[in-house]
């Protein structure tokens, strides 16, 4: 990897002749914010950073205390593939500091970089590679009409999905964030890109960067591109299921080649931490009303707490593409959805993973059928729970939890709360289409 600092970020902006950077950030929601600079700027806000008013972010801080330093990254710098006007435009995804030059408490990438120092202080590494799945549509209508009409990895026409998804790639691949793989999915005009795993900060960053790029590319082609969890009723929605894996002294050390699972202590014990704490951090990975319209039976979507090595039904799975592997052993966690802010995701992913190794919790079975063709007599004998069943159900969990609070730090937890249940009041006392069309003829 390309060690880049302040003299890489400066040389090279003069060499390609960069006009503008822009200086990335995230609200606590996860949507990105800029600040734009010109090259003329550079130099001082690599060594001071740049002002902003804080108090016009969520969840940031209030107008009395407005003033904050957005601080660039240089190992985030990366020219933009497309141009302003013919002149090369480049980013940096930037911390958020007091006027004091301390850490902004109400700053999603802190909160990541917190809980991923917890997990070094333990001597681990956290890898993580999300499958991100989203819907292109013809408009952002109330009515979305998609471009297609395939299922899963089918070969829609070149001229419809298929190039979008290949100038997205390519637009990935320049500013250096590598895929996997990418495929049509399960519904109609719905398709996904895999991230190949790297370091968690790094993939946080990543990720915000894809979406953008996802998007960019659509509207560049005359269409949109949503990852909106449920756009569309009766078909699948769209998750980010997340491969996580814990490497110390540069081994991983979820694979035990010895085990029938192929799994070591410290992986089983995480698994059960996750199982354990997916209530609680459900309205972390899953934090808007419509995500719960993708979290039911019957969309491939899980529901219930449990695990298995093969069974798509469950919340954890291992997958086993390449069985007895060290590189490839590393869990699923199957409930985000690409509308999350992953800087906080994989905050409360990891800490209910690594509670699970620091108390040493028991792991259930893994399931070997398929977990929504079981009774609910048969669920519970087996142990297994289920997730939030809504928002207000999942704030519920949230709010009584010592894992989410600790994750995510006062500032933000207290925010974070605040905001969803303003969104589902909001959303509570809304008169939907679905209520008028069933019962204004009848009552």
């Amino acid at each position: 990897m390309v060690i880049k600092d302040k003299k890489y970020v400066l040389k090279k902006v003069k060499e390609e002749d960069v006009r503008f950077i822009r200086l990335w950030f995230t609200d606590i929601l996860g949507f990105l914010k800029s600040v734009t600079i010109t090259t003329n700027e550079l130099e001082k806000s690599l060594e001071e950073g740049t002002g902003f008013d804080g108090s016009s972010i969520h969840g940031f801080t209030r107008i009395d205390e407005s003033d904050m330093i957005a601080m660039p990254d240089p190992q985030t710098f990366q020219i933009l593939p497309w141009k302003t006007k013919d002149k090369l435009v480049a980013r940096m995804f930037c911390d958020i500091l007091e006027p004091d030059k301390s850490f902004h408490k109400g700053d999603p990438r802190w909160v990541l970089k917190k809980n991923l120092k917890y997990a070094k202080d333990m001597g681990y590494t956290f890898f993580v590679g999300p499958e991100l799945e989203y819907f292109y549509f013809k408009n952002s209508d109330s009515e979305p009409q998609g471009l297609d009409d395939g299922g899963y990895f089918d070969l829609t026409p070149p001229d419809v999905a298929t190039d979008l998804c290949k100038e997205t790639i390519l637009s990935l691949q320049a500013l250096q964030i590598e895929v996997e793989s990418s495929h049509h999915e399960g519904a109609p005009s719905q398709h996904e890109i895999d991230l190949k795993f790297t370091e968690a900060l790094t993939m946080a960053d990543n990720t915000m960067t894809s979406r953008l790029v996802v998007k960019e590319v659509a509207v560049q082609n005359g269409v949109y591109a949503t990852f909106m969890p449920k756009p569309v009723f009766g078909i699948n929605g769209s998750g980010m299921h997340t491969h996580m894996s814990i490497y110390k002294d540069g081994k991983n050390i979820f694979f035990d080649p010895d085990d029938k699972y192929k799994l070591s202590i410290e992986a089983k014990i995480f698994i059960a931490g996750l199982l354990r704490h997916a209530p609680e951090i459900t309205l972390v990975t899953n934090q808007w009303v419509n995500s719960y319209k993708r979290l039911t039976p019957g969309y491939e979507a899980p529901v219930y707490l449990s695990w298995a090595l093969r069974n798509r039904s469950d919340l954890i799975r291992v997958p086993v593409y390449r069985y007895g592997q060290e590189q490839a052993t590393r869990v699923e966690y199957r409930a985000p959805d690409p509308a999350c802010n992953p800087y906080l995701a994989f905050s409360v992913m990891l800490a209910a993973g690594l509670k699970g190794i620091e108390e040493e919790y028991d792991l259930i079975p893994p399931v070997e059928r398929n977990v929504y063709e079981m009774t609910d007599e048969e669920r519970e004998k087996e142990g297994i729970g289920s997730l939030p069943e809504n928002l207000f159900e999942a704030i519920e969990f949230a709010e009584k939890s010592e894992l989410v609070r600790e994750a995510l730090g006062d500032h933000v937890f207290d925010k974070f709360i605040e905001n969803k249940k303003i969104e589902w009041n909001n959303y509570r006392t809304q008169v939907t289409d679905y209520e008028v069309k069933r019962y204004l003829p009848i009552l």
